[in-house]
């Protein structure tokens, strides 16, 4: 029975046929990473869903020295590795914990959440406490961990304490894998409880920093957290992100490993398709495919043979520090968003070393952010026309999945975000008759709006119809009145007054005045205002024209 590993796990096994396994060998990651002699702390820094947490199992299995994993190995390529398996292989104590789940709407109850994993792994070693040569204080600090009972301090030192705990008992260095260190972080910046909760991670990561019972650690998560931010003091440490090479091939299906899944499920007919939509990231120098969806849609099409491909990756994400760059963004953002929606790339400076406190300080950290998080991949250098200028990447959205995600979400969210942002003086203008007025603040709002695909007349008419929307005001789009269908007609019942509105498009930029004109000969020619006139005191009616992010607004005064 072959078995499939996604992408690089051991005991994670996914099924793709009926009673039919296959496997993807990733284990020669384990042989990587021991080849940086006197590396203490290893950070690893990938999208979520590329197998982070997977590769941490393997290791786990690996080193375990409580784990008698040999039969999960054979016949996988790290077992050519003779000498490196029989000093590595289970001859290590090994602690292994994920902070993914720790989240909560205040600082209390995430500090809570991560009581509880941690009393859980300290519940996995309660083997230690039979140690007599532990000291009462020890073994108190301890019980408390295990009991979920611990004070901030007491967890800030808990990793630090089992670490010497486990050092003690098997007279061996202990490796300590942390798993998505940084969703601690990026939850408590959410819900507003950065600074405390930063000083519980920056506790907790004491343990990396001298400790002589530490071999030495491996760390994942999705964003390389400056170093003096949470790392303060750290030894020898190496990190590997999006950008680098030397460990890219093993997060991730490179291209050979697609088709051979492919061909075995007796799907390769599909090939175009997944690559069209899962493929195109480009990590260091190696174009890989996301592991999750592949699997997925693999496993949809064994299920229904037609099946189309769907946005896997969509829900699995946290996207609240992307979601937060919306009220920030501006007339740059919005037009670098429509050239990459265009098939265009957009060349940027990429921080790798953020800060969330600092993250709104700069255009710069949306784009470093949408990179590392995997809503972004670079260009290959051997595609783009120019040599770029030192410290910039040529950015572009990496396929198909991630561009329904900007078209379904992104642009959702801007769409959202307009009703927060001051109307007053656009409906100031409106009600006052003061075209000069209303046609600056339009012009402001269509640049702050996202728009990539052809401009059209309907797009323009759910953008007058979205200003006014939420704002106390009755607001109808192609509803009869008189001999025709009005555009858009907001109606304020309180003051009795109402808006008629008809919306032209031009592709020419000289035919804006003319084309206001014609619009206002719709209105007077089909009677949008007459049959309104009876239950107003006051109709207004606007001609608007607009071109591309540009219009001309025109009244009947």
């Amino acid at each position: 029975m072959m078995a499939l590993n996604i992408p690089v796990g051991i005991s994670n096994f996914t099924e793709i046929r009926s009673n039919n396994y296959y496997y993807v060998d990733k284990t020669n990651l384990i042989y990587e990473l021991l080849q940086s002699p006197g590396t203490e702390v290893i950070m690893i820094t990938r999208p979520r869903r590329f197998g982070k947490t997977l590769a941490m199992s393997m290791l786990e299995s690996f080193f375990d020295i409580r784990k008698a994993s040999k039969v999960l190995f054979e016949g996988l390529d790290i077992m050519s590795h003779q000498s490196l398996c029989e000093e590595w292989m289970n001859k290590w104590p090994v602690i292994f914990v994920s902070f993914r789940q720790v989240d909560g709407l205040d600082f209390d109850s995430a500090c809570a959440m991560l009581s509880s994993v941690i009393a859980e792994l300290f519940n996995e070693h309660l083997y230690l406490l039979d140690d007599e040569r532990i000291t009462e204080y020890q073994r108190k600090t301890f019980r408390n961990i295990a009991a979920g009972e611990a004070t901030q301090t007491e967890l800030k030192n808990s990793l630090r304490l089992l670490t010497t705990l486990m050092n003690l008992y098997y007279d061996r260095q202990v490796i300590l894998l942390i798993d998505e260190y940084d969703v601690p972080i990026a939850k408590a910046n959410a819900g507003g409880y950065y600074r405390q909760m930063l000083d519980m991670m920056k506790g907790l990561m004491q343990a990396l920093k001298d400790n002589c019972a530490l071999k030495f650690a491996v760390v994942t998560g999705c964003l390389k957290i400056a170093k003096e931010s949470i790392f303060t003091g750290t030894n020898n440490f190496v990190s590997d992100s999006v950008a680098d090479s030397r460990l890219t091939e093993y997060f991730g299906f490179v291209q050979s490993e697609v088709d051979e899944i492919l061909k075995d499920a007796d799907i390769f007919n599909q090939s175009e398709n997944i690559r069209k939509w899962y493929d195109g990231y480009h990590f260091g120098d190696v174009d890989v495919y996301c592991p999750w969806d592949v699997m997925n849609y693999v496993l949809d099409l064994q299920r229904k043979p037609d099946a189309k491909p769907l946005s896997y990756w969509k829900n699995t994400s946290d996207n609240a520090i992307i979601r937060s760059f919306i009220d920030y963004a501006g007339s740059s953002i919005t037009q670098k968003l429509e050239t990459l929606l265009s098939g265009g790339y957009i060349v940027q400076q990429v921080d790798e070393n953020l800060t969330y406190d600092y993250l709104h300080s700069s255009e710069e950290n949306l784009w470093s952010i949408l990179y590392l998080t995997g809503y972004l991949t670079s260009v290959r250098a051997d595609e783009l026309e120019n040599p770029l200028p030192e410290r910039f990447t040529a950015l572009t959205i990496p396929n198909e999945e991630i561009r329904e995600i900007y078209e379904t979400t992104v642009i959702r969210w801007f769409d959202e975000s307009a009703p927060k942002w001051n109307r007053s003086v656009l409906f100031d203008a409106v009600w006052k008759g003061n075209i000069q007025e209303l046609q600056g603040e339009l012009n402001r709002l269509l640049r702050r709006t996202i728009s990539y695909h052809d401009y059209k007349e309907d797009f323009y008419h759910a953008f007058l119809a979205g200003i006014f929307a939420g704002a106390g005001y009755m607001v109808e789009s192609n509803k009869e009145y008189g001999d025709g269908r009005s555009d858009v007609v907001v109606k304020d019942q309180i003051n009795g007054r109402v808006a008629v509105f008809e919306a032209k498009y031009t592709r020419q930029l000289e035919k804006l005045e003319n084309e206001c004109d014609e619009a206002l000969k719709q209105i007077e020619n089909q009677m949008y205002a007459k049959q309104l006139e009876e239950d107003y005191d006051e109709v207004l009616c606007y001609g608007i024209a607009f071109f591309k992010k540009r219009c001309m607004v025109k009244n009947n005064n």
